[in-house]
């Protein structure tokens, strides 16, 4: 493992712009993916959730931090279920970005929460018993010609993990808090950006309950299992970029097939975990704060023999969540080389908050580096610290959690994120998203 540079980040803190700006879709690819010819790429425009409101950057960060802490119990209920052998298998769900893309013959026009941790397609259909409200109207599948329901004999009905047999492949899909998406597999025509394919596998979601969906009309899964997008494409490899947080104008982008590259990257492995097989597991091997090597155990992020434990990277989490030693370690020693007072007010919701001088207009914060198998990744400090002057604060975009360890979404701004699932790996490289 490579020791980390010791040197210096300096944070500057500016006043921080309010932006009720919608990013505006856009799509890049000349033609359109098939996948009985040629394979090709395509590129899809992504907006934060929060991007029509008019937040600070701080106020962003602490409302998607509270729909991160309700998906953080639903990934640790997913390791619950397997532990206690409960045959009711439960998904992250939910996510912080919006995606563009149209269903249907003709299409109709959606937006969809990108979920990195799950892997079923699915959205709202009429006749709903049970539907959230959505911004869009729901998509009614007797209106288009190319909607099929799938046999029960289906593979992808196959690869549902409950399923029953009815008219066509019945399926129900669970969330950790109880939410839930009741329908019927079938097919459809789907359009992301330019790019039209036939036959892609989804849920039509005729009884939808729970919380945290009505930004959208429903989720695109992007996980490692048969149901995923990525799966059904044969795409081996998908990247994203995500801009900053408070960046309501910059569009982040996810990119398919050939249109995901990455430059000058580094390189790491992807894990397998048997017993959670959608999530992309990565092998951290250990965290530095300027030049110091925290003091945790090599086993801390492991996997275990019953699943639990490991690091996952995740684009729908926030903020990044270490197991819990690891983080005491993390906080001791940001509070030894920070030099300012820890605020103790417990009011921002994040674990470490410094008090900032009255007079702070530049304050010296050390380098973290993330020591993953084969690839040390230093992060900009504007990708771990955020400050407010009005609440007179600094913290730590980082907590403590146990029996699974979380590498988030503040941590992966602008970064190209490379997920490679021929060579089994994940790439990063640094980026401007809104400039790709």
């Amino acid at each position: 493992m490579a020791s980390s540079a010791s040197h210096m980040i300096i944070v500057i803190l500016l006043a921080l712009a309010v932006s009720s700006a919608l990013v505006s879709p856009a799509a890049s690819t000349s033609r359109g993916l098939d996948r009985r010819t040629e394979k090709t790429g395509f590129r899809v425009s992504l907006r934060h959730v929060d991007s029509g409101g008019n937040y600070t950057k701080f106020e962003r960060l602490q409302r998607a931090m509270k729909r991160g802490k309700l998906r953080l119990q639903r990934l640790k209920a997913k390791t619950a279920s397997f532990e206690s052998s409960v045959d009711a298998p439960v998904h992250a769900g939910n996510g912080e970005f919006l995606m563009k893309l149209a269903i249907g013959t003709p299409a109709e026009t959606y937006s969809a929460i990108m979920d990195t941790g799950s892997d079923l397609i699915w959205t709202q259909c009429k006749p709903c018993k049970d539907c959230f409200d959505q911004p869009t109207p729901i998509f009614d599948p007797k209106k288009s010609s190319s909607f099929s329901k799938l046999p029960c004999s289906s593979d992808l009905c196959a690869a549902l993990p409950i399923s029953s047999c009815s008219d066509g492949c019945q399926y129900l899909y669970s969330y950790g808090d109880y939410s839930s998406t009741e329908g019927v597999l079938a097919t459809e025509t789907f359009a992301f950006g330019d790019a039209s394919v036939s036959k892609i596998g989804f849920g039509c979601g005729e009884d939808n309950d729970g919380s945290g969906f009505s930004q959208g009309a429903g989720l695109v899964g992007l996980g490692r299992g048969p149901l995923s997008l990525i799966s059904q494409l044969g795409e081996p490899k998908f990247s994203y970029c995500l801009t900053s947080i408070d960046d309501s104008k910059g569009i982040s982008s996810l990119l398919v097939g050939s249109e995901a590259t990455a430059k000058n990257a580094i390189t790491t492995p992807l894990i397998q975990n048997p017993s959670q097989p959608s999530f992309y597991y990565l092998s951290l091997e250990g965290i530095s704060v300027g030049d110091t090597l925290l003091p945790i155990e090599k086993s801390t992020f492991s996997i275990q023999n019953d699943g639990s434990g490991g690091l996952i990277i995740d684009s729908g989490t926030t903020i990044t969540y270490l197991e819990d030693s690891a983080f005491a370690a993390l906080k001791k020693e940001f509070i030894s080389q920070m030099k300012l007072d820890v605020d103790e007010s417990g009011s921002t919701g994040l674990d470490l908050c410094f008090t900032l001088p009255p007079d702070a207009s530049t304050v010296d914060v050390p380098q973290l580096v993330f020591h993953f198998e084969g690839a040390d990744l230093k992060l900009p400090a504007e990708n771990y610290i955020i400050g407010d002057s009005g609440l007179g604060v600094l913290c730590l975009t980082m907590g403590s959690s146990s029996g699974m360890s979380i590498f988030g979404n503040f941590q992966q701004q602008n970064i190209v994120v490379l997920h490679d699932l021929e060579k089994e790996t994940i790439s990063f490289s640094p980026a401007q998203c809104n400039q790709l």
